[in-house]
This record gives C-alpha cells, sequence and structure tokens, in this order.
C-alpha cells in the first residue's frame, strides 16, 4: 500500500510527511503534522486518520511516536484563521510543523504535502492529492495531527461546557448549531465562518483581515 517512499529513497535520506487536521470545524484550532519515518517502518492498522476508529488512532498514534525518527507539530488558532484565512492558517502550521523537525536535528531532504504546495517552504516538496492514501509518512502525520487537535477539543470541552467539543470535535453537526444558538459563540469559535457569524452579536468586532489565499 506505501511503497512511495521506498522509490524515493536513493535521493532523500529524509522524508517528511505533512498533513492536516480541522480546516472544516467552526470552532478550534487547525492542527498540521509532519513525521519523518525510518525505512520499512512497522506500524500495524496505519491508513489515512479519517478511516480508522478513535481506539485505533490511538493505538497508531503511540507507535509513530516509538517508531518515527522525528514529529513536528504546528498549530493555529481560531483567531489566527479569522485574521489570515483558512488557508494561510493552513500553509503557516505546516511550516511550523516542519521548521519543527528542523529544530529537531532533522532537515528534510523532500517533503510530501497531502493536498497542495506549501509557499515558501524553503525545501524540496512534492503535493499529493490523497497523499494519506499513498505516502505512509503522510498517513501518519494525519493521524498525529488528529489525535492532537480532538485532545485539545476535549480540553476545550471542559474550558467552554456546554457546547459538546469533545464529541463532534467542532465541526457543524446539528446538535453543535442547536447550542450554538442556545449559547452563542465561545472564544474559539471561528467568527468568520457562515454559521457562527451569523449568530454572532451584530455589534461584535470580528477583527478580520482575509488575504488573497484565504
Amino acid at each position: 500500500m506505501y511503497e512511495w517512499e521506498d522509490l524515493r529513497r536513493p535521493r532523500a535520506r529524509y522524508i517528511a510527511g505533512v498533513d492536516e487536521a480541522g480546516r472544516g470545524p467552526v470552532a478550534g484550532p487547525l492542527v498540521a503534522a509532519a513525521v519523518i519515518l525510518p525505512a520499512y517502518p512497522r506500524i500495524p492498522e496505519l491508513n489515512d486518520s479519517k478511516k480508522l476508529s478513535q481506539e485505533a488512532r490511538e493505538r497508531v498514534f503511540q507507535r509513530i511516536l516509538e517508531t518515527g525518527i522525528a514529529v513536528g507539530v504546528g498549530i493555529r488558532s481560531a483567531r489566527f484563521i479569522d485574521e489570515f484565512g483558512i488557508m494561510a492558517a493552513t500553509f503557516s502550521a505546516m511550516k511550523a510543523a516542519v521548521q519543527m523537525l528542523v529544530s529537531q536535528g532533522y532537515k528534510p531532504d523532500l517533503v510530501v504535502v497531502d493536498g497542495y504546495p506549501v509557499p515558501d517552504l524553503r525545501a524540496d516538496q512534492e503535493a499529493l492529492i490523497k497523499a494519506d492514501n499513498k505516502v505512509a509518512s503522510v498517513a501518519c502525520a494525519s493521524v498525529v495531527a488528529k489525535v492532537v487537535r480532538d485532545r485539545m477539543m476535549a480540553e476545550f470541552d471542559r474550558v467552554y461546557p456546554g457546547y459538546g467539543f469533545a464529541d463532534h470535535k467542532g465541526y457543524c453537526t446539528k446538535d453543535h448549531v442547536v447550542r450554538l444558538r442556545q449559547k452563542g459563540p465561545c472564544p474559539i469559535h471561528r467568527r468568520s465562518f457562515g454559521p457562527v457569524r451569523s449568530l454572532a452579536p451584530e455589534d461584535e468586532p470580528l477583527n478580520i483581515r482575509r488575504n488573497a489565499m484565504g
């Protein structure tokens, strides 16, 4: 299933897979992860994070931490998303995740990104659609980003009770919309997203500066 990296090992010692979690929700941060794996890693159950149960993701996540050469994470808040736009937040978080690898002493020879190229990454990169189904390190990055974000949302559920963040993780479910209407937005809601903007007080300043990528 995951042979992509093996074909590129002769020219790239450290291949970093990059993916994100949290572009679609109306609340909470966006989290990106970057993972460098050894050649022929043994990670049972590895798959795109969306195809794994929560219990399986947790098992795979722990195995990635035990097996991976290096793991980096980048996080951008709801406020950052509101000010700069979701695409800028995505690219910024991805660059931060890769930079964390470098700070650990592992500068990638090649970065594989799920989706679109990251502007100004300052590293050789290849962007692949559905890379989390083709490249092991990207599948690992998708799991790391998802687990880290889900854990953050569980913490936010305790800080801002009553929204159900631990269950829906900030996605725009029917239950979440009902609670939004009852309580109004909280500090981690993305005011620039339509479902939240329509429920925010009219006199609430949004402080949004959307750029061309947002």
